[in-house]
């Protein structure tokens, strides 16, 4: 399930929570959440836009259960009132400010008002496929969707902020990778030389298999282990994908429907 909830900015410091920890435990209220939804976080005026794209983790925790986040309230009555019921854990995927999500753009694609409370975004596909789209089309892009330019060692895990909250990535550890695995899709065997030609030699996406915002800290990457060479059409379905075991299922949807193909012709 995708859904559409709304925070204030105000009450919460949630870019500094998300940032410090890669996660936030959030009250359930009466929605029925699964492990592996996907949650839009629409952060309410003067911000007036979504920026956060979550997974949840866990659900229906007591108040024992969670982090204690009360350096983050910037209202402590607020905090004591919201220690009650069930929470879940979102765990962050994506950050982003585009004016795209703004609250008046989003009025012109299916949205009724503001939001407030929870809403179900697989009920309006219109507007859910507009906001996957600002969430997921940098992933078109040549480079790592989250890639930027770092120093010659392989730590990671130093947030920066460019357009979007990107987690830093070692060019060194994705060239290694490369020359390690090569240049054919770790999902779908596809060597693109063999359709592009010269126009796609060295040419391949690198996928990180245990994302940095679960980790949370600078640590050293196994280029073999962590990194493997996928295509941008894979990449991007690896970002879509809702599985604890992505890889895998990706690998199994890949081969199903390629047998299909091949019997019809």
């Amino acid at each position: 399930m995708n859904w559409l909830i709304s925070a204030n900015s105000e009450v919460y410091d949630h870019t500094s929570s998300f940032k410090d920890y890669g996660s936030i435990d959030w009250r359930q209220g009466r929605t029925k959440y699964k492990v592996l939804d996907i949650v839009y976080i629409y952060v309410t005026k003067p911000t007036g836009k979504i920026q956060y794209k979550c997974r949840v983790t866990k659900v229906n925790l007591s108040s024992d259960e969670i982090r204690n986040d009360k350096e983050y309230w910037k209202n402590r009555d607020e905090y004591q009132k919201s220690l009650s019921g069930f929470y879940m854990r979102l765990e962050l995927i994506e950050q982003i400010e585009n004016p795209n999500l703004s609250l008046e753009k989003l009025l012109k694609h299916e949205l009724k008002a503001a939001p407030q409370g929870t809403k179900k975004l697989d009920r309006t596909p219109h507007l859910l496929n507009y906001i996957e789209d600002y969430f997921n089309n940098k992933l078109e892009k040549e480079s790592l969707p989250d890639e930027a330019q770092s120093s010659s060692d392989l730590k990671e895990g130093t947030i920066k902020q460019v357009f979007t909250k990107k987690y830093e990535r070692s060019r060194e550890a994705r060239n290694k990778c490369i020359n390690y695995h090569g240049t054919i899709c770790k999902v779908c065997n596809l060597d693109l030389t063999l359709i592009y030609g010269k126009l796609a030699n060295g040419f391949i996406h690198v996928h990180h298999l245990i994302p940095i915002s679960e980790i949370g800290e600078e640590y050293i990457i196994n280029y073999k282990d962590d990194l493997i060479p996928v295509c941008p059409n894979c990449h991007a379905m690896l970002h879509r994908i809702q599985s604890t075991e992505p890889l895998q299922t990706l690998k199994e949807i890949v081969k199903n429907n390629l047998g299909k193909i091949l019997k019809v012709n």
